[in-house]
């Protein structure tokens, strides 16, 4: 086990505590069918890679990694963010890419 530069344990998948909480709470609750498809660590494109004229990359595409998607009892799509800290520069970046994901997909993160 080994720790992030949050000095939050991980696991082999490198979870925060609360985030492995949360996935058994969600696990659990796709068995009782009150929701499914549950998938998690799930990559979003938000912003695709740029080149110049001649093919040269210029600028990284920008993704976004939801902890967990799946569908709720309604049917609706969910995309959820585990959040301990909401402090400091990573959860500014955060911020950003909630307003990306929306703007051009749609999708409010829900932060748990």
């Amino acid at each position: 086990m080994g720790f992030n530069k949050y000095h939050a344990k991980m696991d082999g998948r490198k979870r925060s505590k609360k985030e492995r909480e949360r996935a058994a709470e969600l696990h659990l609750m796709e068995r009782a069918g009150q929701i499914h498809n549950l998938n998690e660590q799930v990559r979003f494109v938000l912003l695709p890679a740029q080149h110049d004229k001649s093919g040269k990359l210029i600028l990284q595409r920008i993704e976004y990694w939801a902890d967990f998607t799946y569908y709720d009892a309604s049917g609706n799509f969910v995309v959820e963010d585990v959040k301990g800290y909401k402090g400091g520069e990573a959860y500014k970046l955060f911020l950003l890419k909630k307003k990306l994901m929306y703007y051009f997909n749609g999708i409010l993160i829900r932060e748990t």
